[in-house]
């Protein structure tokens, strides 16, 4: 049986197995996808890691700060996965490996340390595909085997993720859960692949990488400080929360440069009243 673009296909209907090599993945999305490891402690997840995704139709692997690599127990649990091996950048910081995305999404099990919104890896993997495939950079972040990621790295997550696993044994390995996210990103993309229609909106404006974000957030703390806002509080908790708020409405770089010229007008008012020195 074939689908709409005339591929291969057997069985119908829910639960159907495709034939996965005969179906094309859009290129240009799946190229846009990045699976970023933070911090890995075991070059084996690393090699097992690439697998995953291999498995899956997916070639970008980033790297920060691992702690061992390269290794040669990444080498064997790559198991012919060598090309994504290899190709993998490294970073030092998450921030550096994000700069340029403009969704990134952390996989990380349920916490209140930092309020994000939090997706299905189902929800997370059509969000990814969606933003892919309009034409922007987006990355799916993991954190370290024992720890996960830090407050500071999650703030940098637009949502998480979390993979709803047995709540008496809820441990999963690192690999694992590359490969439960791989494998939903496959069916996003077949899915995509399967439509004719082209899933992009030429009108749509691209939302704001990670650099503009940071860049609004500093001139929104320094406008804040500008205006007085905290009246000698601590301004960590607001900023946490406005910084969630923003982060929430996908705001895209049309928007964030409306929102800096509206702080670089406070600023310069704050400046005419006498307030304190502000750089916008």
């Amino acid at each position: 049986m074939k689908n709409r673009r005339g591929k291969e296909r057997t069985g119908a209907g829910p639960g159907a197995e495709f034939n996965i090599r005969a179906m094309d993945i859009p290129p240009s999305a799946a190229a846009r996808i990045r699976i970023v490891l933070v911090g890995t402690q075991h070059p084996g997840n690393i090699g097992a890691a690439a697998r995953a995704l291999k498995t899956m139709g997916l070639a970008r692997l980033v790297l920060v700060a691992p702690q061992r690599f390269p290794h040669d127990d990444a080498q064997a649990m790559a198991a012919g996965a060598d090309d994504v091996l290899d190709a993998a950048q490294r970073f030092d910081s998450l921030a550096e490996a994000v700069t340029d995305c403009r969704l990134v999404l952390g996989c990380t099990a349920r916490s209140r340390r930092i309020a994000l919104a939090e997706l299905s890896p189902r929800d997370a993997a059509a969000r990814l595909l969606a933003a892919a495939g309009v034409g922007v950079e987006v990355a799916l972040v993991f954190g370290r085997e024992r720890t996960g990621l830090t407050n500071e790295e999650l703030q940098l997550c637009h949502a998480a993720v979390h993979i709803p696993a047995n709540p008496e044994y809820s441990s999963l390995n690192l690999a694992a859960a590359v490969q439960v996210l791989a494998y939903e990103l496959r069916l996003a993309l077949l899915a995509a692949s399967a439509a004719d229609d082209d899933p992009r909106d030429p009108a749509m404006e691209p939302t704001a990488s990670h650099a503009e974000l940071e860049g609004f957030f500093a001139q929104l703390a320094q406008t804040l400080e500008a205006i007085d806002f905290h009246k000698g509080r601590s301004p960590d908790s607001a900023l946490r929360k406005l910084r969630r708020l923003f982060l929430r409405s996908g705001l895209d770089a049309r928007e964030v440069r409306l929102l800096r010229g509206i702080l670089a007008d406070a600023q310069r008012m704050a400046r005419l009243a006498g307030g304190p020195e502000s750089t916008p």
